[in-house]
């Protein structure tokens, strides 16, 4: 339902860019602040305990989230030679901490859930001084970057809404039940007008521009997977765990990107654009991998009562 429905909304906004026009671009922050409440309403201590419980499983994925999408960010705008806006987007989405998005793809492919939501949340409680300091290493010698503007940025639309949900569930749990109820269809329509917003306002550029921007953003994504599988793998984890952290590398919030995007690089609208084609494009790739990952379960004992009772028939015969 959730790709459906942004698939839909971003080729809608694509084609009929009046269909979203009437959506301001301030709006983006705004609607990213209520995802992130709706995030937070869903966070629980049991959560954060994990991190302390198995702190090597939620520190290797944290780094694997800061360290391989970044690294690939880079080297793909690099090697595909774009322009200094879809570079400076691109370099956004690898720089951004994971979605709530990542939670919902991982409990759909039967993976490690408790693990998916503590990289989240980790990850996310870090992104107000991981996310500025590395869009400003990668892109410092080619655009001009105001690290205090995206802390500020990340601090108003990522951490006091998260926080807020958060403290609100411990503090009104009735009221805090009630709204986690409403809130993923509430953070449905945040999401797909925040890509209506984007696609729409810049609808032109979009479809006027280079293939290449599309096979960076979906490159991007598919190669987060593998080198998350990989790395997950070689740490030895069990498949349930491997599939958390192969989701959550591949995907990001890439719709705080925009939203970032949109303030910081203001003066270069197209840098939103690569941040709502990932929005579109995980959904879709998301829902691959959960059908993959459905039928991946290593882990599981193999059912040998069919085998050793033909074998059985078979003597008897």
């Amino acid at each position: 339902m959730v790709m459906l429905a942004v698939l839909a909304v971003a080729l809608i906004a694509l084609f009929i860019p009046n269909a979203g026009l009437w959506i301001e671009t301030s709006w983006i922050n705004w609607l990213l602040a209520v995802v992130m409440f709706g995030m937070g309403l869903t966070l629980k201590l049991s959560d954060f305990a994990l991190i302390v419980k198995r702190p090597k499983d939620a520190i290797i994925g944290c780094c694997a989230q800061f360290i391989i999408m970044p690294a690939l960010a880079y080297a793909l705008g690099k090697l595909f030679h774009l322009e200094p806006a879809l570079l400076a987007g691109v370099a956004l989405v690898g720089a951004c901490p994971g979605g709530t998005a990542s939670n919902v793809i991982t409990f759909l492919s039967r993976g490690d859930l408790s693990l998916s939501i503590a990289v989240t949340g980790l990850s996310t409680a870090l992104a107000p001084i991981l996310t500025p300091a590395i869009t400003y290493l990668l892109l410092r010698e080619t655009i001009a970057v105001d690290y205090a503007m995206m802390f500020q940025t990340i601090a108003i639309v990522v951490v006091i809404p998260l926080a807020l949900g958060f403290v609100l569930t411990r503090l009104f749990e009735g009221l805090a039940s009630r709204l986690a109820k409403c809130a993923p269809i509430i953070s449905l329509t945040a999401i797909c007008l925040i890509v209506a917003t984007v696609i729409a306002h810049n609808a032109h550029e979009i479809r006027s521009s280079s293939a290449i921007v599309f096979v960076v953003v979906i490159l991007h994504n598919l190669l987060g997977y593998f080198f998350g599988f990989t790395i997950a793998r070689l740490s030895g984890m069990s498949a349930s765990k491997i599939k958390a952290l192969t989701i959550e590398v591949g995907m990001q919030n890439s719709g705080l990107a925009s939203g970032l995007a949109s303030k910081v690089f203001a003066s270069m609208p197209m840098a939103a654009a690569p941040g709502a084609i990932f929005s579109v494009w995980h959904n879709v790739s998301g829902a691959i991998m959960v059908e993959i990952f459905k039928r991946w379960n290593p882990d599981e004992p193999e059912d040998t009562s069919t085998k050793s009772g033909a074998k059985k028939t078979t003597s008897q015969g």
